[in-house]
């Protein structure tokens, strides 16, 4: 899908269901699962990663792990209580958002 644009505002809600749906993860991990699950139409930066978990992070809806692996550490992010409960909340409004666009750019969609 060529509109990376209109990825940017869902960034949080999917980040917050990958760690719904993992008990932790870190950055890179991130980024490839999302590739993986989406056969490669979407990819997400470094760039634009980071600062959506620092935010997440700093709205209380994440905890950082940091782990030695090798001679690195790494940092693995995962759910807080609040941070589940919001994930609850963004996927709902997600699924709303997404059935009112269906409607606007296909509104005999539902009648066949």
């Amino acid at each position: 899908m060529g509109n990376q644009k209109l990825y940017k505002g869902s960034l949080q809600t999917i980040i917050l269901k990958l760690l719904a749906s993992n008990t932790k993860m870190y950055g890179y991990e991130i980024t490839q699962k999302v590739k993986e699950l989406t056969k490669g139409e979407l990819k997400i930066t470094e760039g634009a990663l980071y600062p959506a978990l620092h935010k997440l992070e700093a709205d209380g809806l994440l905890d950082v792990e940091v782990a030695k692996v090798g001679n690195r550490l790494r940092k693995y992010y995962k759910l807080t209580e609040n941070g589940t409960r919001e994930t609850a909340s963004k996927l709902e409004e997600m699924q709303e958002f997404l059935k009112t666009m269906q409607h606007l750019v296909n509104p005999k969609f539902g009648l066949e």
